[in-house]
């Protein structure tokens, strides 16, 4: 691929598809602090997260600045973040 394409190109919603919502990605906060003992298993679902985001934005989401900001809030959690 020599240029950039639109993401909603290579991944179409579904008709009827709300997309990512600012719920959902509250559940998964919750999910993620309920995680915060094992570093490992929460940095991966932090990751997740963020990529769904960048994914949902990518396509269009009308609401990306509250969608960022939302998946932002797991820089409140406490867990180590690492690679290896």
């Amino acid at each position: 691929m020599s240029e950039i394409e639109r993401y909603e190109d290579h991944a179409p919603a579904r008709p009827g598809d709300p997309g990512l919502t600012a719920e959902d990605i509250a559940r998964r906060l919750a999910e993620i602090h309920a995680l915060q003992g094992d570093d490992e298993a929460a940095h991966g679902e932090e990751d997740r997260l963020h990529r769904d985001v960048l994914a949902a934005i990518a396509a269009g989401a009308p609401d990306a600045p509250l969608l960022a900001a939302a998946a932002l809030r797991t820089e409140t959690l406490g867990f180590a973040r690492w690679c290896a």
